[in-house]
């Protein structure tokens, strides 16, 4: 999810309304898939599928998070900026390019989705009211997962992410201002009822995603443009720590974090409509940019790609709406590149 501005979040945080700023238009975008060039840090142009939601006049912006797929094929999206009344949660049909709203209330502020392993649910974070809350997969039957403090502070919860057990892994983001390192990692175990702080000290916790083989966690610190790797123990605990990559992004910061079947790490940037891949090693593999003289979309924020295949769908917001664009993923997508 993208960084809210400081007085958008004290608005957010005392009122539990979507004040925040943004507007303008699109005025270009062409067609047609640009082949990737071959050898390390290549360009993947990105090709626009369709354009999912319009700025909002009551909160002057969108911004598309998730995505993840159902197991129908439909992708689920969030818009997180979505006003009372307009869709909070949408299907899109990308075989068609349409989309439907699937949720909405009055309250929720949802930054990440993804379905659960264990009851096949669908969660979401609610970033503002600190909440985890999961509905049917069709969007009924809202249920609150998750509220209240972890260790005595309440959670900003950004991404998320599912081990094969069904227990749930938060980015906690906490910081509002930069230099701010009170970032954390929490693990909810699948049932709900406990709660457990796995890292601290980190700068805006951002994305998080499970290696290939779940032997680890990937996390991005948003403020501090890096991704750390958390490698785990057989005790559900945090084995050791470090920091992995250092992204050199200029204007833009690290946002959500997906992983394919062959370990290599598709790190969305806020501040630039681009992703940057890099294998477990951290050598930078590829770019994936949008078509030249695309105006009007600022941030990435996150991807998903078809579980089995190829095919990603990267989320792109701005001050021209909220868009699909596709591309064709380095691997195979996994439950790690699917949502969070």
């Amino acid at each position: 999810m993208r960084r809210f501005p400081r007085r958008s979040l004290a608005v957010l945080a005392t009122l539990g309304t979507l004040a925040l700023t943004g507007c303008g238009t699109e005025t270009g975008d062409p067609a047609g898939h640009v082949p990737s060039a071959t050898g390390a840090d290549r360009t993947i142009r990105a090709e626009r599928l369709m354009q999912v939601t319009k700025v909002h006049e009551e909160t002057g912006m969108t911004l598309l998070e998730g995505p993840t797929f159902d197991e129908g094929g439909g992708l689920i999206v969030v818009d997180v900026t979505a006003p009372e009344g307009k869709p909070k949660v949408l299907r899109v049909d990308p075989g068609s390019r349409t989309a439907r709203a699937v949720h909405t209330d009055g309250r929720g502020a949802y930054t990440s989705a993804q379905f659960s392993p264990h009851d096949g649910r669908l969660y979401l974070s609610d970033y503002v009211h600190g909440e985890i809350i999961s509905l049917a997969p069709d969007g009924s039957d809202p249920q609150t997962f998750f509220s209240g403090d972890v260790d005595g502070a309440r959670m900003n919860p950004d991404d998320i992410a599912f081990d094969q057990e069904g227990n749930l892994y938060v980015s906690d983001s906490r910081s509002l201002s930069v230099g701010d390192a009170h970032g954390r990692v929490v693990r909810i175990d699948r049932d709900g009822e406990k709660s457990t702080v796995m890292a601290g000290g980190l700068a805006s916790t951002n994305g998080i995603s499970f290696d290939a083989d779940y032997q680890g966690l990937w996390i991005s610190e948003l403020t501090q443009n890096r991704i750390s790797y958390l490698r785990l123990d057989a005790k559900d605990g945090v084995a050791s720590r470090h920091t992995a990559i250092r992204v050199d992004g200029g204007i833009a910061q690290t946002d959500s974090i997906a992983v394919d079947a062959d370990g290599n790490l598709y790190q969305a940037l806020h501040g630039r409509a681009a992703m940057v891949v890099y294998d477990k090693h951290g050598e930078r593999l590829a770019t994936v940019e949008l078509p030249a003289r695309t105006k009007g979309l600022e941030s990435a924020t996150n991807v998903a790609i078809t579980p089995g295949g190829t095919k990603a769908y990267m989320t792109v917001s701005g001050s021209a709406g909220g868009y699909l664009y596709t591309f064709d993923a380095l691997a195979k997508g996994i439950r790690q590149s699917n949502g969070g």
